[in-house]
C-alpha cells in the first residue's frame, strides 16, 4: 500500500488528535480492501484500482443487517462500519493501523494496549485514568473495547465494529441499541451505565435529535421524521454512506422531502451517494424517472447503472425515440448479463424474476423465481413473488399451494401470511382472510403495513368496530401516521361519532396544514 493512500499525520500546536497533511482524494485502498472486508454482492470481474462499487454491490447500515444507529447486527465485515466512522471522514485507510500484507496491527508505542490508536491520540491524554475511566492495563482501559466492541460469529469468529464510535447507553435506554459499557458490565442496565457516565461529566445532549432515532421511527411508518432525514441526506459534513442510507429510506415514502433531495444527490460525485439516490426513485412516475436518469445511462460505475436498469425496467422501448430505446436496450443486456454470471445464486435469480416481471416477460419470471426456489427450496421472498406473478395472471389455486407451502416452511412469516391473507380476501373468504391477516399483523413489529392492512380489511368486510380498535392500537405506535389519522376520521364518521372523527381530522390539518382534502373533511365534521 503506498505512502500516499496512508499519508502524513502531524500534531497541530493545539490539537491533541494528529491530522492528515494532505487530503486523501479516493477511497482506492479501502474500496480495494472492501473487495473481501464488506457486506457486498459481485457485479463483475474486479481489478485493482476500481471503485468497488465499479464491481459490487454494497449493502448499507440498514435494518435488519445493522442497529438503526449503524453498529454491527448481522455478520456485516467491517467496510460498511468503517466509512462510516470519523476516521474514515478524517482520511484514515485500512495501512494506518495495519499491515497490509500480514493484518497484524501497527504498533509505534509497544509497551501500550493503545499502541495503534496512540499513534494519532495523544497518549498522554487519551490513555490515562482520566479519560477512560478505568485502572491502566485493564480491559476498560483499552481504546478497542470502548470504541470498537466485539461481537463473535459462528462462536468462534469474533470481530470488532470498525465504526469507532462513543458508547451510547442514552440511546441503549430509549431503543434498545447496545453500548460498550454493557457488552463488559453485563450485570447492569443501560440506565446504570448513562448515570456513571453522568457522574464523570458526560452528557449527551443530541439524544432526541440522534439520527437513529429518526432512522427507526421511519422503519415504524412515522413520516413526521422526513424533514431529518432529508437533512441528513443534503449535509455535506456527513459522511456519505449516511447521506445514501437516508436518501433511501426518503425513497420509501416519496413526497416534497424527497423529490428536493433527489434533485441536489442524483448525480453527486460520490458512487454511493448516486447509487442510492437512484435506487430511492421508485417514488416518482416512470416517465419522470425516465427523463431523470437519462444522463446515467452511461455512468461510469456499474452499480449506477444496474439501479438504472431496474428503475427503468418497466419503460415501453416502443414508445422512446430509437436512439434512447438502443442505448437502454443495450444496458437492460449488460444488467442481464452481469447477473446471470452468478446464476447459481438464488438470490441473482430472485433479482432477475424481479426484473423480467417489471419488463413485461412473465414466462422468464417465473422460470426465474422456480429456479431460484430450487436451488435454496427455503427462499421464502422468491415464493411470495412467485405467488404474486400466478396470481397476476388468475392462477390463484397455484399461488395458493405456493403460499401455503411456504407457511410450511416457516409458519410465522408474517409478509406469507399477509399475501394469503390478501388471497383469500380476493377469492372471498373472509373468514381466513381475516385469520391471515390478523396473525400477521400481530407478528408486525417493523413497519406498519400489516396492521394497517388488518384495519382496513376489518373495516370493508362489515367490522368497522373492530378496525377502529385496531387503528387506536397503532396510532400509539406511529401517532403522526396520516393514514391511520385519515382511516380513524373517516371510520368514525361512518359510525356517527362526529366528535371523535372531528378531533382526527383535525390532527391531520395540523400535522399537514397545506393538504386541501384535510381541510376539506375537518370543514366538513365541523358543519363549517
Amino acid at each position: 500500500m503506498s505512502l500516499s493512500q496512508r499519508g502524513q499525520w502531524q500534531f497541530s500546536d493545539d490539537s491533541n488528535i494528529a491530522s492528515r497533511v494532505t487530503k486523501l482524494e479516493s477511497r482506492t485502498q479501502i474500496d480495494s480492501c472492501g473487495r473481501c472486508h464488506a457486506r457486498r454482492g459481485t457485479l463483475g470481474d474486479y481489478h485493482y484500482g476500481a471503485d468497488l462499487l465499479d464491481t459490487h454491490r454494497l449493502s448499507l447500515p440498514q435494518s435488519p443487517l445493522y442497529y438503526h444507529d449503524g453498529q454491527i447486527l448481522d455478520e456485516d465485515y467491517v467496510y460498511g462500519s468503517f466509512i462510516q466512522s470519523k476516521m474514515h471522514q478524517a482520511g484514515v485507510v485500512c495501512s494506518n493501523c495495519h499491515q497490509p500484507h500480514s493484518l497484524k496491527l501497527r504498533t509505534s508505542n509497544k509497551g501500550s494496549q493503545n499502541a495503534v490508536c496512540a499513534q494519532c491520540h495523544k497518549p498522554a491524554v487519551y490513555d490515562d485514568e482520566k479519560h477512560h475511566h478505568h485502572p491502566e492495563n485493564t480491559p476498560g482501559a483499552s481504546c478497542t473495547n470502548c470504541h470498537m466492541p466485539e461481537t463473535t460469529y459462528m462462536g468462534v469468529d469474533e470481530r470488532r465494529d470498525h465504526s469507532m464510535r462513543v458508547p451510547r447507553p442514552d440511546l441503549s435506554v430509549v431503543m434498545g441499541t447496545p453500548n460498550a459499557c454493557n457488552q463488559c458490565h453485563t450485570d447492569n442496565d443501560p440506565q446504570w451505565a448513562l448515570n456513571a457516565l453522568a457522574k464523570w461529566g458526560i452528557q449527551f445532549r443530541d439524544t432526541a435529535t440522534h439520527p437513529a432515532r429518526a432512522f427507526l421511527r421511519a422503519d415504524l411508518g412515522d413520516n413526521r421524521v422526513m424533514p431529518s432525514l432529508a437533512q441528513l441526506a443534503t449535509d455535506t459534513s456527513a459522511a456519505p454512506v449516511w447521506r445514501a442510507t437516508a436518501m433511501e429510506a426518503l425513497g420509501q415514502v416519496g413526497g416534497r422531502d424527497a423529490l428536493q433531495s433527489v434533485t441536489m444527490l442524483l448525480y453527486s460525485d460520490d458512487s454511493i451517494i448516486r447509487t442510492s439516490t437512484v435506487r430511492s426513485l421508485d417514488f416518482l412516475p416512470l416517465n419522470q424517472r425516465y427523463k431523470l436518469l437519462q444522463p446515467l445511462l452511461d455512468d461510469p460505475i456499474t452499480s449506477v447503472r444496474m439501479e438504472v436498469a431496474v428503475s427503468l425496467a418497466g419503460v415501453p422501448l416502443d414508445q422512446i425515440p430509437v436512439d434512447n430505446a438502443a442505448a437502454l436496450r443495450s444496458l437492460f443486456g449488460e444488467y442481464v448479463s452481469i447477473q446471470k454470471q452468478h446464476a447459481d445464486m438464488p438470490g441473482i435469480q430472485s433479482q432477475l424474476g424481479v426484473f423480467y416481471t417489471t419488463r413485461g416477460d412473465l414466462p422468464s419470471a417465473e422460470a426465474a423465481y422456480r429456479e431460484a426456489i430450487r436451488i435454496n427450496p427455503q427462499l421464502v421472498p422468491a415464493r411470495l413473488n412467485l405467488a404474486d406473478l400466478l396470481r397476476q395472471q388468475q392462477r390463484e389455486d397455484e399461488a395458493r399451494k405456493i403460499l401455503l407451502d411456504t407457511l410450511a416452511i416457516a409458519p410465522d412469516h408474517g409478509n406469507a401470511l399477509h399475501a394469503l391473507g390478501l388471497l383469500e380476501t380476493r377469492s372471498g373468504d373472509a373468514d381466513k382472510a381475516l385469520q391471515y391477516l390478523g396473525r400477521a399483523a400481530e407478528l408486525e413489529v417493523v413497519g406498519t403495513r400489516h396492521r394497517f392492512v388488518y384495519a382496513i380489511a376489518l373495516h370493508d368486510l362489515g367490522k368497522p368496530k373492530e378496525a377502529i380498535v385496531q387503528l387506536q392500537s397503532l396510532l400509539r405506535s406511529v401517532p403522526g401516521s396520516e393514514d391511520v389519522l385519515l382511516a380513524l376520521a373517516n371510520y368514525n364518521a361512518e359510525l356517527g361519532q362526529r366528535d371523535k372523527a372531528l378531533a382526527y381530522a383535525k390532527r391531520l390539518t395540523e400535522i399537514s396544514p397545506g393538504n386541501k382534502n384535510y381541510q376539506q373533511i375537518y370543514q366538513k365534521l365541523s358543519g363549517g
